[in-house]
């Protein structure tokens, strides 16, 4: 069964960081590209940042230079350092594919706020 897990997120002050993982079950892993994506009420669903099987990372604007992009393939994980957080950051954060292949996990919040 394919399920992606995603943990980590929480409520920190404007400036504070957070690091959030996914676990992907069901799925070989390596093959694919992966990608966090984020949800804030009212907007639409947004990619800030993907990584391929190598070194190539691509960001959206909005979080170049505070975000990183991370995965351990021995461990089925994707990870996502965030630094410097702002209010407007704040949303539901998930992990899946890129482009977007499997379900959607329940996404862990991420409130910036102080």
């Amino acid at each position: 069964q394919v399920k992606f897990v995603e943990s980590g997120g929480g409520l920190v002050q404007p400036g504070g960081s957070l690091n959030l993982s996914c676990v992907a079950h069901g799925v070989f892993f390596d093959r694919y590209d992966w990608g966090w994506y984020r949800q804030a009420p009212g907007k639409q669903r947004e990619l800030v940042a993907r990584r391929n099987n190598g070194d190539l990372q691509t960001y959206a604007d909005s979080v170049k230079g505070r975000f990183t992009i991370s995965r351990d393939n021995a461990k089925n994980t994707v990870y996502l350092e965030m630094n410097n957080l702002k209010p407007e950051d704040s949303a539901v954060y998930r992990c899946n594919t890129a482009p977007v292949s499997g379900p959607w996990g329940q996404g862990t919040q991420v409130t910036v706020s102080g």
